[in-house]
């Protein structure tokens, strides 16, 4: 995926639409994992507050805190309402516990030592985790950017969250843990 579209929260939707053509289809695959209705929630990754946006529309009572390493993302989700925190994934995550950490087409921009790392604390913090991403494929659908996207396969990112794929598509999949 081209950096390009990282940058700019008004054309982020279109943009990331042609370049993952079944993105509303992770997008809904992603919601419709989420094994409870969760009060808190920490999304990796909130973007222009697209999945929060969906989430919300499920579980109207959630609370979400989301983490995003683009300023101009940050200023975007706040604009909707949203409590996000300029932060990257490799940082240590806000305090605990969460009934869910969520995050759709940001944790393949980790190599899989740091996505290793991110579901073991993941893990220490939350009740359950749903991940929508882009995965190692044949065919690869969705164009990756070298440095940049460092996808796994579904079945590592299955097992270094200690879950299991919930539902897959071309390159893209949704990987479900529950801790409890």
């Amino acid at each position: 995926m081209s950096a390009q579209f990282h940058m700019d929260p008004e054309t982020y939707l279109d943009q990331i639409r042609a370049e993952v053509p079944r993105y509303d289809e992770l997008q809904e695959a992603t919601i419709e994992a989420i094994p409870f209705a969760p009060e808190r929630v920490l999304e990796l990754g909130v973007g222009t507050g697209e999945t929060t946006r969906r989430l919300l529309e499920r579980y109207p009572d959630a609370r979400v805190t989301g983490l995003d390493a683009q300023p101009e993302m940050v200023f975007k989700a706040r604009e909707l309402g949203i409590e996000v925190r300029l932060a990257r994934m490799e940082d240590p995550l806000p305090d605990g516990p969460w009934d869910l950490v969520l995050s759709v087409l940001s944790v393949h921009h980790l190599d899989d030592e740091q996505k290793r790392d991110l579901f073991r604390r993941v893990r220490e913090q939350a009740r359950a985790t749903v991940i929508g991403d882009l995965v190692i494929a044949d065919p690869q659908v969705t164009p990756l950017e070298e440095g940049v996207d460092m996808p796994s396969t579904a079945e590592q990112m299955a097992e270094w969250c200690s879950g299991g794929i919930a539902w897959r598509a071309d390159d893209l999949a949704v990987i479900r843990a529950v801790y409890e």
